[in-house]
């Protein structure tokens, strides 16, 4: 069990990305939703995003949830994905997170919520010292107002503007930081 699973902030609560969730990786594949990535992906590249999603959480290489949102003992709604992942930074090796809330969800504080359920998420791994990691990076693009903002109320600090390619585009992102040293 995760140290999200089963918590939540405004009802608000992160499950580990299942195979049930391939139609919510459909629903993010959207020009609003990927305006700021490079655009959707083909079907088949969102089917091989899932069989990596559902797979990580066996190889331990990241662990992305499903946002989900209940309201008053309802059933649960999947709003998007929230998530981090092992790569390198800098020449050293940090956690990097990416979201996605979908546009009707927009504006509400859940994308927030996520993002502090995955930091605590990360931080438990740091803290357990199950990970060389201690830090926790996002690369929203310069453009990408919202995102930009959560990461600078979340606690991350801004290293500069960065370039670098994905999908078949040049991404221009701002590289946020959060320290998970305890």
């Amino acid at each position: 069990m995760t140290s999200t699973e089963g918590a939540s902030a405004r009802g608000i609560s992160l499950r580990p990305w299942h195979v049930d969730n391939v139609a919510l990786l459909h629903r993010m594949n959207t020009p609003a939703m990927t305006e700021h990535i490079g655009g959707p992906e083909t079907d088949e590249a969102v089917e091989a995003r899932q069989l990596r999603y559902v797979r990580f959480w066996d190889t331990g290489e990241a662990h992305m949830f499903a946002i989900v949102e209940s309201d008053n003992g309802a059933d649960a709604v999947a709003l998007g994905g929230v998530g981090w992942w092992l790569t390198q930074w800098r020449d050293q090796p940090v956690f990097e997170a990416g979201w996605g809330v979908v546009p009707e969800a927009q504006g509400r504080g859940i994308a927030k919520a996520a993002v502090s359920l995955l930091i605590d998420d990360a931080l438990s791994l740091v803290e357990r010292a199950q990970s060389e990691r201690h830090l926790l990076t996002a690369f929203p693009s310069v453009d990408n107002v919202a995102s930009n903002s959560l990461c600078s109320g979340a606690g991350f600090r801004n290293h500069g503007v960065e370039s670098f390619p994905f999908r078949g585009t040049t991404l221009t992102v701002n590289a946020w930081v959060l320290d998970l040293n305890p």
